[in-house]
Formats: structure tokens, C-alpha cells, sequence
């Protein structure tokens, strides 16, 4: 069969879920090219890449390029078409027109998360519309096939579960450019990586720091990713000099470092869906401390890939980052669980085989 995907964004995420679905059946991949044309070399060969000038939102040129779209999806036959995100808001104008194929789409978020500026310019409505058009829905976890279900009118039988595949285009780079760990060696470094929001609970992890300045006097905080400012936080940090606060759009190299660097990935957050980061710090290898909330725990608990805290409590935040920090066995244990899991049961080709064995599925009713 023939899936066609439409990806906009999350871009790892796509690229990976392409990359894994290719080793299973070869699909259509269309996307913008001012997000993707630099990244082309990174999709599966087995992949079509169909890179296209896709207007701002905001911009009338809309009208013109869903005709063509609309045509280049004529054009290819295929036998599904998949929106890798729900939050393309023109697509809506074309789902009616695709209703003689089964029309599929990932939800990451069933709901905006609070503090998320970012994603809360734009209005909730197309998000909410593109997936009450489509006649299926993916969701990365069983508590979000509940709520999906329930926000957006949906059988739960029409509600899917995937998981969310390691990001090993990372990890991939570091290997093909020889980089290894820069980092001082007598250092424990906690990361916290991406869109820092309030959501994210960067207070959180800045308190636990506080409360643990005399105990871990070798500790470093690396905050990396652009959103809020946490040096707005600097009279709550217990040690201000030992944060690295990198807030800024982060190059794949640099991400690639970032990683390599750390020695533990700290994912504080208040509230959650689920975390890509989590899923790129497996794939380094590299052991997390996150809060129970969204699919965070039902991912961590049974991978035995970090551990698991209450959200918005500082001291567990901090206990646990001081127990890795000082059984140096359990740091590697939990480790290496990461790597395999990354490797085996989340792998982007395992969760490929389980879309085309979805898509096959889907098309056969």
C-alpha cells in the first residue's frame, strides 16, 4: 500500500516516524521546504520527499497552494493520507475534499499546555476541527486516547496509540562527526532541554538545586532551548555561577553536545502530554528524572529508564538528582535501559511496524 504523510511539524518527530515507517512500507513524505530543505539528507532513502513552498499562516498565497497541494495529492494515489500534527489550520479547507481516503492525525497535545506562549498564538479552533474531520486519530499514550476521545467527539475504536519513536538523528550526527564528551569529568551536569515554558517546571528544578548546594558541590545546570528567561529565577538558585543558561535556538551540532555533555536529562514538568526530549536522551543513552504527569511515568516506570518524582516538589526533584548522582551504578544501569529501549522497543522501525500494520488496518475497512 501507499501512505502518503503530511508533515509540518514536530520536524524530529516526522522525520523519525517517516524514517521508521520506511522499513516497513515506502511512504510520501510532504513538507515544507523552509523546515525541511536542510534536513533532507536525513530521511530514509526508501522515503519520497515532496518539499513545497507552504505559506506562512497568516499569508492569502494559502488559497493558491492548497489547490496545488490538493493536486500533488491527486497526483500520488495514495491509499491514506496521515497529518503527522493537528496544527496546520489551512488543511482544514482541504480535509472535506479527502474524505474518500482514510484521512488520519497525530494529536501530540490534546490540549495546550499552560505557559506555552508559543503555541498559544495561534487559535485553538483549527487544531480542534482538523481532527473532528479526520476519521482516525493517533495519540502517543493511553490516558491521551481517553481525553482525545473525549475532547474531540471521537469513538475510542477510532483513536490510536503510537508511541513516540526515539530521535536518533542526534546521536547519528555526533557518530558520523567523531564527538564525544567535552565536559569535565569531576562535573555532574543535569540538562534541561527544549521550549522552556512554564509548563516545563524550570522552578521546580531551580529549587532543587537550592536545596541541594552543600550536598553536590560538583554540580552543573545546563538550561538549553529557547522560550522564558530562567535567569528571571536567579534569586531562587542556590548557586547561581554554576548554571549554563544557553537561551537561544540550538544548531543539531551543539544539541548533539548537549547531550553527549550531560549525565542526567531533568524533565520537571507541572504539566504534560508526553516529552520528544525524553525520547532523544534515550537514544544517547542518557538516564532522565521526570514527574509523574502525562504519559511521562507509564514511559519511564516500565523501561526502567530514570526515576519518577510527585510534580512541584523540589526536594523529591533533588533527592533524585543526588541519588544518581551518588550511586554511580544505577546512573549506568538506568543507562543503559535507555539505549536499549531506544534501540529495541522504541525504535523508529518497531513503531513503523506498528503504523503500516495501523494503516493496513485502517484501509481494510
Amino acid at each position: 500500500m501507499k501512505p502518503l504523510l503530511i508533515a509540518t511539524e514536530p520536524i524530529d518527530y516526522s522525520i523519525a516516524f517517516a524514517n521508521g515507517l520506511a522499513q516497513h512500507m515506502a511512504p510520501t513524505v510532504i513538507a515544507p521546504a523552509r523546515h525541511y530543505r536542510s534536513l533532507a539528507g536525513w530521511f530514509d532513502p526508501a522515503v519520497t520527499l515532496r518539499l513545497v513552498d507552504w505559506p506562512r499562516t497568516r499569508s492569502a498565497a494559502n488559497l493558491a497552494f492548497l489547490w496545488r497541494l490538493l493536486q500533488m495529492v491527486r497526483g500520488e494515489r495514495p491509499d491514506l493520507v496521515h497529518l503527522l500534527s493537528n496544527t496546520a489550520l489551512w488543511l482544514n479547507a482541504a480535509a472535506p475534499l479527502w474524505r474518500s481516503l482514510p484521512l488520519v492525525t497525530t494529536v501530540h497535545d490534546v490540549t495546550v499546555h499552560p505557559g506555552d506562549s508559543e503555541t498559544a498564538r495561534l487559535p485553538d479552533w483549527p487544531a480542534r476541527l482538523i481532527a473532528r474531520q479526520s476519521r482516525d486519530l493517533v495519540v502517543h499514550g493511553a490516558s491521551l486516547k481517553q481525553a482525545a476521545a473525549a475532547r474531540f467527539g471521537k469513538p475510542e475504536r477510532n483513536v490510536h496509540v503510537l508511541q513516540h519513536p526515539a530521535i536518533r538523528r542526534y546521536t547519528d550526527l555526533g557518530a558520523r562527526e567523531g564527538l564525544q564528551r567535552s565536559s569535565p569529568t569531576s562535573e555532574f551536569r543535569v540538562l534541561m532541554f527544549g521550549r522552556i515554558y512554564a509548563y516545563k517546571g524550570l522552578r521546580t528544578l531551580v529549587r532543587a538545586e537550592a536545596l541541594l548546594a552543600n550536598r553536590l558541590p560538583r554540580l552543573r545546570i545546563v538550561i538549553a532551548g529557547r522560550g522564558d528567561d530562567p535567569l528571571q529565577l536567579r534569586g531562587e538558585m542556590g548557586v547561581p555561577e554554576r548554571y549554563d543558561v544557553r537561551r537561544r535556538f540550538i544548531d543539531d551540532r551543539e544539541v548533539a553536545q548537549l547531550f553527549l555533555d550531560a549525565d542526567v536529562v531533568a524533565l520537571p514538568y507541572d504539566e504534560a502530554s508526553q516529552s520528544g526530549v525524553l525520547h532523544l536522551a534515550a537514544a544517547f543513552g542518557k538516564p532522565v528524572v521526570v514527574t509523574d504527569v502525562g504519559e511521562l511515568a507509564a514511559t519511564v516506570e516500565p523501561n526502567r529508564i530514570g526515576l519518577i518524582v510527585p510534580p512541584g516538589r523540589p526536594d523529591c526533584f533533588g533527592e533524585a538528582i543526588a541519588r544518581l548522582a551518588e550511586d554511580r551504578r544505577l546512573l549506568e544501569t538506568l543507562g543503559e535501559n535507555a539505549r536499549a529501549w531506544s534501540e529495541g522497543p522504541n525504535a523508529p522501525a518497531t513503531v513503523g511496524a506498528a503504523a503500516a500494520a495501523l494503516y493496513r488496518q485502517l484501509t481494510a475497512l
